[in-house]
């Protein structure tokens, strides 16, 4: 299997800053997720990531099906959406290139 090398540099650069940052942290995720949602200026910001994260798995789960993927190989992908957002995605680009859809040549 072939990766993407772009957006595996960009998961793995956004994934180890995401860990630096929990690492020092003093609050747990979810704790952060819960003050973000307390006031309406930051509520917007984290509301306006999932409506995206969801149009990312709406994209994810049509390409998916168009190369002949079931849904049981894209709930890991959904998983890391909804809890680190463009990570999922990231991952699911990485990892998709070189597989081409069904009925179609690579």
């Amino acid at each position: 299997m072939r990766v993407s090398a772009l957006p595996l540099i960009v998961l793995c650069l956004f994934m180890g800053f995401t860990f630096w940052v929990m690492a020092g942290a003093d609050q747990s995720l979810l704790a952060f997720g819960a003050q973000l949602m307390s006031s309406p200026n930051t509520a917007q910001v984290v509301i306006d990531l999932y409506i995206l994260a969801a149009l990312a798995c709406i994209w994810m789960y049509q390409d998916a099906k168009r190369r002949g993927m079931g849904l049981g190989y894209l709930l890991p992908f959904f998983v890391v959406t909804a809890v680190f957002v463009s990570a999922g995605p990231l991952l699911y680009l990485a990892l998709r290139q070189g597989r081409a859809p069904v009925g179609e040549a690579e």
